[in-house]
């Protein structure tokens, strides 16, 4: 009996809880916070949008209702990674343009 090649390995990614303040992903074995605050693309999304969660590689997940692509090394450490948005509203601004926003006032 001859069996079949082995198929792509599939790579685990699941919503796990949604709160207020943001949403909880399992990868593979351990779960990651995901602020609102960080990842504003996710705050007045549907539980429909975020659970359509998908990852393609290892370090690549991407939300196709949302048509948002992340590196899932950013969910650990969003301030290595700018947010980058068309929506004026969802560009976190940086510490120094918050300052200046401030002085401005």
């Amino acid at each position: 009996m001859r069996y079949a090649a082995p198929g792509r390995r599939t790579l685990k990614v699941e919503l796990a809880n949604v709160s207020p303040r943001g949403l909880w992903l399992l990868l593979d074995d351990h779960e990651v916070f995901v602020p609102f605050r960080e990842f504003p693309w996710f705050a007045k999304a549907s539980i429909e949008q975020l659970a359509a969660v998908e990852r393609p590689s290892e370090n690549h997940l991407y939300w196709p209702l949302l048509d948002v692509d992340l590196a899932v090394d950013s969910l650990d450490h969003p301030n290595r990674y700018p947010l980058i948005s068309r929506d004026p509203a969802h560009v976190r601004a940086t510490p120094h343009a918050r300052v200046a926003e401030r002085r401005t006032r």
